[in-house]
């Protein structure tokens, strides 16, 4: 079937417009103000009020900048926020995310290289292939490659290695770095299908690459410093502390000191071909070669909040992950689904569910932050606190409120200690997990 627009349609649709209730008042609202502004529902501010009955302390919001560091950043809050709290560090206490960009974008480069040799007898204009390269790396991850990162790595204060100027501006490390990676994935394809090397050769020409990409780091992000001193003062008694001659590895055990293996992603992802209580990976998703992979618990949503709900309670703050664009208006610091009255404004209907927003890539995971509080009425919830990585200026000095419908509908994952999940709940993430393609939604990089 082929259907074309012939000149009747267009004299029908035009009559039409003409026709409309209040048409030329809303081309005017509309063309003036934009299509967010003559859309917004004011009364979402009265319904979304900042309170909440569990609201924890966690201190100044933290600012990503122009970088796409969102999912570290919400990890290393969750972490400082408990650390605030057994050590009675200020509100502006950070974990340095410049420490983990370095190692991230360093240890994604191997795994680049490794998904290369991989494929390397596959052609290029294969579906995976071809999505390997459309971005062989980028600012995104998932808490799982934070883990990875920091067994390896360990973290350290923001003191002991700072932002720079790419670090907080990463769009030209990004386009250089994916540039080299290209340049570097033909000659290791060529060496395997042309030149039939063996492996000692393809592994120092990985070495190689490598060596120059650690380099090219360095020079953007300043080269990671083994040790430092911790020093600071507390907030209630402005008692000063100093720790000196630390590594990374110390002191993540001896001032964070979480088992990260308690640590697990639940999914809420309706899609027909994920089953709930079944656990996910996605092939070819990672950043550490050989080190923690990637691995989901879907469940429904009730079961989803509630697990987040039990960890508030016990004062622990929730990693999650959702499509922050949605319905959300940056400034006032609300996500719910009244916020713009879209299908109102240009009488439409755009309703779809969940499961069809995934499907037909309407909607996907596209940012990390961190649930630190909910306001719960007659045991249920309403909305929910969130605190965000841009900065002080935006919402209610960084934090904004999530009703508890727009969760619903647009969030997809939260980070879990495994010690609120029942025994059922264990041996369903005990489960081996179903691999899922690469471009699978729960696959996105927040």
């Amino acid at each position: 079937m082929s259907f074309s627009i012939n000149k009747e349609d267009i004299a029908s649709f035009h009559k039409n417009y003409r026709h409309h209730p209040n048409s030329s008042v809303l081309e005017n609202t509309v063309t003036k103000n934009g299509v967010r502004n003559a859309s917004f529902n004011w009364h979402s501010i009265a319904d979304n009020t900042p309170h909440f009955s569990i609201d924890l302390k966690t201190g100044d919001v933290a600012d990503q900048k122009q970088s796409g560091r969102c999912w570290m950043f919400a990890a290393l809050n969750t972490m400082r926020h408990d650390m605030q709290q057994k050590f009675n560090l200020p509100d502006n206490f950070e974990l340095s995310q410049a420490y983990q960009f370095f190692w991230d974008k360093f240890e994604k480069s191997n795994y680049f290289y490794q998904n290369v040799i991989k494929t390397a007898k596959k052609p290029t204009d294969s579906r995976k292939v071809s999505w390997l390269m459309n971005e062989p790396q980028n600012d995104g991850g998932q808490w799982d490659m934070l883990c990875a990162l920091i067994s390896k790595y360990g973290v350290m204060p923001k003191a002991a290695m700072p932002e720079s100027f790419n670090s907080s501006n990463s769009r030209g490390i990004d386009e250089v770095l994916n540039n080299k990676l290209r340049h570097d994935a033909v000659i290791l394809r060529k060496m395997i299908n042309e030149d039939h090397a063996n492996e000692e050769a393809i592994d120092e020409a990985r070495r190689k690459m490598l060596n120059e990409n650690y380099r090219m780091l360095a020079y953007t992000f300043g080269e990671p410093v083994s040790h430092f001193d911790f020093e600071y003062r507390t907030k209630k008694d402005n008692e000063f502390h100093r720790d000196t001659n630390l590594t990374p590895q110390e002191f993540f055990k001896k001032y964070v000191g979480w088992n990260l293996d308690d640590y697990i992603s639940i999914i809420q992802a309706p899609t027909a071909d994920k089953k709930y209580h079944q656990t996910y990976t996605i092939d070819m998703l990672g950043n550490v070669v050989g080190g923690r992979e990637i691995k989901h618990l879907n469940l429904p949503m009730d079961e989803f909040k509630q697990l987040a709900i039990e960890q508030l309670k016990n004062g622990e703050s929730v990693w999650f992950g959702s499509d922050v664009i949605k319905y959300s208006e940056t400034k006032l610091g609300i996500m719910a689904l009244n916020t713009y009255d879209y299908d109102k404004l240009f009488d439409v209907d755009l309703e779809m569910t969940k499961a069809e927003a995934l499907d037909y890539g309407e909607s996907m995971m596209d940012h990390a932050m961190v649930i630190t509080g909910v306001d719960l009425v007659d045991g249920k919830p309403t909305k929910w606190k969130v605190e965000n990585s841009w900065g002080n200026k935006v919402g209610h000095k960084g934090y904004f409120v999530m009703s508890d419908d727009w969760m619903d509908k647009y969030c997809y994952q939260v980070v879990i200690n495994k010690k609120y999940l029942n025994e059922d709940l264990k041996r369903d993430y005990a489960k081996s997990p179903v691999v899922l393609k690469p471009w699978d939604p729960m696959g996105t990089l927040a």
